[in-house]
């Protein structure tokens, strides 16, 4: 039996302000596999949920709905991290037994946004790794094979064309 494929942010910007709308970039990975995407929100967090959402579009056949959001304080003062849980159905349109159940996801950091995220993209990847949806990540996505150097004592990821993507974030 083949282990279930881990779903993992890669990475994510983002633009916000108090008199424009939040913009957001990720790219998310699994196994060989690459989806990037750019979205716009509501607010920082709804920018990046619905630029992973974009991103994985193929995978998800819909846009899961987010039914639980909670950020608690873990400690106090300015410094305090905060927690997020959160809870996502999967979309209303997915077909037979995909369509039902309820996945969790939660992550603990200093910053609530990238908690947030983080915690959106576990709950994506708990409901994936359900029988239902076994098989769904395997769609290439937009770049399928990823190339891995050996430094001392890590593993880096060598991602050609970053530094010419980097520009093109943004770009619908």
């Amino acid at each position: 039996m083949t282990p279930p494929t881990r779903l993992r942010l890669a990475r994510w910007t983002l633009t916000t302000g108090s008199n424009t709308q939040s913009r957001a970039a990720v790219v998310v990975e699994s196994d060989d596999h690459q989806w990037q995407a750019s979205a716009d929100g509501n607010g920082a967090v709804s920018a990046l949920l619905h630029a992973v959402d974009k991103a994985l579009a193929d995978v998800l056949a819909g846009h899961p709905r987010l039914v639980a959001y909670t950020v608690t304080a873990i400690g106090e003062g300015p410094d305090a991290e905060g927690k997020v849980e959160l809870a996502i159905q999967p979309p209303a349109d997915a077909p037979g037994p995909r369509a039902q159940g309820i996945y969790g996801g939660q992550s603990q950091g200093p910053n609530i946004i990238a908690s947030s995220v983080e915690a959106y993209v576990e709950a994506l990847g708990s409901m994936l790794a359900e029988a239902p949806w076994q098989g769904a990540t395997e769609r290439p996505g937009d770049r399928r094979r990823r190339r891995r150097t050996k430094a001392v004592g890590t593993d880096v990821v060598f991602d050609e064309g970053a530094a010419d993507q980097a520009a093109n974030w943004f770009d619908p």
